[in-house]
């Protein structure tokens, strides 16, 4: 079946036939993209487990635990909030000087964020200065974050054969699934040598820490690629602008506006079947923390497979017919939320059932967007315009995720969780329509 034949975006973002051929090699490029989003997605979900599981009594120990959670999920919210802005100033300097160098700051940026919280001291010791550090730290994971996506994308996808687009387009998306599994693993791992008490008191200090290793083999890899040959036309015939953003908002601002909120459903969906259930999990059904953990690990599993059937099947069918479905999929899939999580920890089996259904979609979406966000901006703004939409999308689809999933939960039950994703669904729906499979 084929929804449309041709994924090339608008005129002024299509590849034309006689581009500059790459002078890196389809692994380099592949891996430097995918390594940095992974180290960047690692980064990111340490802190989601540690926001659910260590943060409250570490970093708001005098409030009761509902309020302490949600004090907590407060700061994970704060890095979507910063990732715009990390889109703009990494996206200048991408859309400006190259993706290379850019997305090397990016990664240091995450980086040195993430140890940073590692070593922090807790409320016990430095009182109300414990978490404003905290919520610092978090907004430079979410300011580097903010720069590193659009790059790694772009380094992926201008690098593309033609006809290939979706499927380079994503492996820098196998990060999120790659960071989740590495993230959990090692909380699970942790868990297997110490107590809980012993990774309240130091044990949960290493994860952060150990980000530095990470970051030092990204480095290694990212410093060994060349500029992307799209990029390196640009310059070539002195196309870049000054003023990137200024640009992109001048000429592009549909783009960015119908891109935001057709991701809108994509965000919904992951930090519902990942944040907001391990909170649901442990602190509402009891589960003990390492089988929590254990879910997780397993759902990451099941996204990471699914992303590269999704660049496969896109490529031939075409991303916004593909889109368009697998967003139904995800609004159908919301109206089982009462059915399925009204249970108990007994009830595994529909625990494991509600993480394969969301996070196969998950993966069914996520593996398109990158490309797709990327498609209608021409190389001069794209870091910046795909930067951008993505981390817009952030903002309002992600970053009260979990916090207002577990105020509905609790207040209007379990089908209203599904409501919310629903609505996110309905309005994804719309803008993929709006914006049409030529830009898509």
């Amino acid at each position: 079946m084929k929804f449309n034949q041709s994924n090339s975006p608008s005129a002024g973002a299509s590849i034309a036939s006689d581009r500059p051929k790459p002078t890196n090699t389809p692994a380099q490029i592949l891996t430097a993209s995918v390594i940095g989003t992974t180290i960047e997605f690692f980064d990111f979900y340490i802190y989601a487990t540690a926001a659910v599981l260590i943060f409250p009594s570490l970093f708001f120990p005098g409030s009761d635990p509902t309020t302490a959670l949600l004090a907590s999920f407060a700061t994970f919210s704060i890095a979507f909030f910063a990732r715009p802005l990390g889109a703009i100033v990494f996206g200048h300097y991408g859309d400006r000087i190259g993706r290379k160098t850019t997305l090397v700051a990016a990664l240091l940026t995450m980086g040195i964020s993430t140890v940073t919280i590692g070593l922090l001291p807790t409320y016990d010791q430095i009182g109300i200065w414990a978490p404003l550090m905290l919520a610092l730290c978090r907004f430079g994971q979410g300011f580097g974050l903010g720069g590193e996506w659009g790059g790694a994308v772009l380094l992926a996808t201008e690098n593309a054969p033609e006809g290939k687009r979706s499927w380079y387009g994503m492996f820098p998306q196998l990060g999120a699934p790659l960071g989740l599994l590495l993230s959990s693993g090692l909380f699970w791992i942790l868990l297997h040598f110490i107590t809980q008490e012993e990774l309240l008191a130091w044990g949960w200090r290493l994860p952060f820490l150990s980000s530095i290793l990470l970051v030092g083999i990204g480095l290694w890899i990212r410093l060994s690629i060349t500029e992307t040959p799209e990029f390196a036309e640009a310059i070539k015939k002195d196309k870049r602008v000054s003023v990137p953003v200024a640009e992109l908002f001048r000429n592009h601002k549909l783009s960015v506006f119908l891109g935001t909120f057709a991701a809108l459903a994509t965000f919904v969906l992951f930090y519902l079947a990942t944040a907001w259930l391990l909170s649901y999990n442990v602190k509402v059904l009891q589960i003990p923390f390492k089988d929590a953990l254990l879910i997780q690990i397993y759902g990451s599993v099941v996204f990471g497979l699914t992303i590269p059937f999704a660049g496969k099947i896109a490529d031939r069918t075409g991303r916004y017919g593909f889109l368009l479905i697998v967003t139904v999929l995800i609004g159908a899939f919301a109206l089982s939320f009462g059915p399925l999580m009204q249970g108990s920890a007994e009830n595994e089996a529909s625990i494991y059932l509600f993480v394969t259904i969301s996070l196969m979609l998950m993966g069914l979406t996520y593996g398109v967007i990158g490309a797709a966000l990327a498609a209608p901006f021409p190389a001069q703004v794209r870091y910046t315009g795909s930067s951008l939409t993505f981390n817009f999308a952030g903002i309002f689809g992600a970053s009260l995720a979990p916090y207002a999933a577990t105020w509905l939960q609790m207040n209007y039950g379990m089908a209203y969780v599904g409501y919310y994703l629903l609505a996110a669904a309905a309005i994804s729906l719309l803008c993929i329509l709006a914006t049409g499979p030529k830009k898509i």
